[in-house]
C-alpha cells in the first residue's frame, strides 16, 4: 500500500446529513405517504439526473405533466432544498477539522446538482476550504461512471494510490478502487478514524 498523503470524500451520507424525508414529513400527512412520493414520484433515480447535470426546472417538466395533482410537491424538492440537511454527520466535522489542522490535503468528490453547490459552500465553510471539488453536476458525469475518478485525478494533486476515498456507496466504492485510489466504504466516524489510523493518520 502506497502511503496515504491525501483525503478524498463523498459528501452526501458521509460528511453532511441530507434526506428528503426531512422536507416532505412537514408536506405529507403520514410516514407511508412519504416513502409512497419518494418510491414513485421524486425518485432517486429522477434525482440522479440532477447529479448527472440536469437543471431542476427542466428535469420537473415531465414529472409535473405525469403527476399534475402533485405539482407543489415536486416543486418543493429545489425550494425546500436546504430543510434536507441537518448539519454533519455524527462526529465528521471534528475529524474534518482535525485533518486540516493537521495540514492533510482534503478535497471532495461528490454527486450533486450544479445549481445547489453554492448551498453547500456557504452551509460548510470547512467542506468550501478543502484543497479541490469534483461536482458532478458541473462535470456532466456521475460516480460510480469511471470518467468522473479520471476527472478527479486530474483535478487532485496527489495520486490515487497516495489518497484514501471514503464512500457511503458500495458500487462508487468499486469503482474508485478499480481506478486506482484506495476506497473505502464509509460507516461511521470511529470507522474513519481507524481507517486513518491503519493508514498513518492517527486521530
Amino acid at each position: 500500500m502506497a502511503e496515504t498523503r491525501a483525503v478524498l470524500w463523498d459528501l452526501g451520507h458521509t460528511l453532511v446529513d441530507w434526506d428528503p424525508r426531512r422536507v416532505y414529513r412537514q408536506l405529507l400527512p403520514n410516514e407511508d405517504a412519504v416513502e409512497a412520493f419518494l418510491g414513485g414520484v421524486c425518485t432517486m433515480a429522477w434525482h440522479g439526473r440532477h447529479d448527472a447535470g440536469v437543471s431542476m426546472a427542466e428535469n420537473r417538466k415531465p414529472l409535473i405533466e405525469a403527476h399534475p395533482d402533485k405539482a407543489d410537491l415536486i416543486i418543493a424538492w429545489e425550494t425546500r432544498w436546504p430543510e434536507m440537511f441537518d448539519g454533519w454527520v455524527e462526529g465528521m466535522e471534528a475529524i474534518v477539522h482535525t485533518l486540516e489542522d493537521a495540514a492533510v490535503p482534503q478535497y471532495a468528490l461528490t454527486n450533486l446538482p450544479a445549481e445547489k453547490w453554492p448551498h453547500i459552500l456557504e452551509t460548510y465553510p470547512l467542506i468550501a476550504g478543502f484543497d479541490a471539488h469534483v461536482v458532478s453536476g458541473e462535470e456532466g458525469l456521475i460516480k460510480p461512471d469511471p470518467r468522473i475518478y479520471e476527472t478527479t485525478a486530474a483535478r487532485i494533486a496527489h495520486a490515487p494510490a497516495e489518497t484514501v476515498f471514503f464512500d457511503d456507496r458500495e458500487a462508487n466504492v468499486d469503482a474508485a478502487r478499480d481506478f486506482g485510489f484506495d476506497a473505502v466504504r464509509f460507516e461511521s466516524a470511529s470507522q474513519v478514524r481507524d481507517e486513518l489510523a491503519v493508514r498513518g493518520l492517527k486521530l
